[in-house]
């Protein structure tokens, strides 16, 4: 209760400080779920989905399986090469794929690639600017509380517990708030970012694989 009263007995500064920040953390907490539930289906797809590819030969069987895993970047990026693969088909029933066909299907894997590494790294500026700007919009509604309390010594003339301590406290929670907000923000962000790249990494090898599968059934 008197949690309440202190923010409740605060300067509008520092109200609008404490607002800030709990609009940083709410808002983060949102992300964070996003981001988990979003990582975690790529992930489970993307395992459901190499497990089809590897299984079959038939691009065309697995074509059809991939559009049941569109929440996996290797089956859109599959679905990529193998919509470029049906272009180049389209007039040629006995297709060959010369080494500059090859470079074409690899700049259209490339460019889905890229597409789900964007999806991948949606909203993770605003758990690095978090955990960035936090702590010092707290430092902020910290100083200025304590500004506060000085003032409020000028004003009685008196030194005393009764006096220092509202702003005191009112910027210790500015403080704690900030850190509050930053530190989950942060963990986050360096857990994400780790489980990305680790998805950049699976895409840059089945790259790799499906032209190497494409060469064997279509190369000169």
């Amino acid at each position: 209760m008197k949690f309440l009263e202190l923010i409740l007995q605060a300067s509008p500064v520092v109200k609008f400080v404490l607002l800030v920040l709990l609009f940083f953390s709410v808002f983060s907490w949102a992300v964070i779920f996003f981001k988990r539930n979003t990582i975690r289906t790529a992930s489970a797809q993307s395992k459901q989905f190499l497990s089809v590819f590897r299984k079959s030969r038939n691009l065309t069987e697995v074509s059809e399986a991939a559009q049941k895993y569109r929440s996996s970047p290797l089956a859109t990026l599959f679905l990529n090469g193998f919509k470029e693969l049906k272009y180049l088909n389209k007039n040629k029933p006995e297709l060959v794929l010369t080494p500059g066909n090859m470079e074409t299907i690899n700049r259209a894997l490339v460019k889905g690639s890229n597409r789900e590494i964007a999806r991948l790294e949606k909203m993770m500026n605003f758990l690095a600017t978090t955990g960035s700007i936090t702590p010092f919009i707290g430092l902020f509604g910290t100083v200025w509380g304590i500004m506060d309390s000085f003032q409020e010594i000028g004003l009685q003339k008196t030194v005393g517990l009764n006096t220092v301590a509202p702003g005191i406290a009112e910027a210790l929670i500015a403080t704690a708030l900030g850190l509050f907000a930053a530190i989950p923000a942060v963990i986050a962000y360096n857990y994400f970012l780790n489980r990305i790249k680790e998805h950049i990494v699976e895409m840059e090898d089945f790259q790799i694989e499906f032209l190497n599968i494409t060469e064997r059934l279509y190369g000169i």
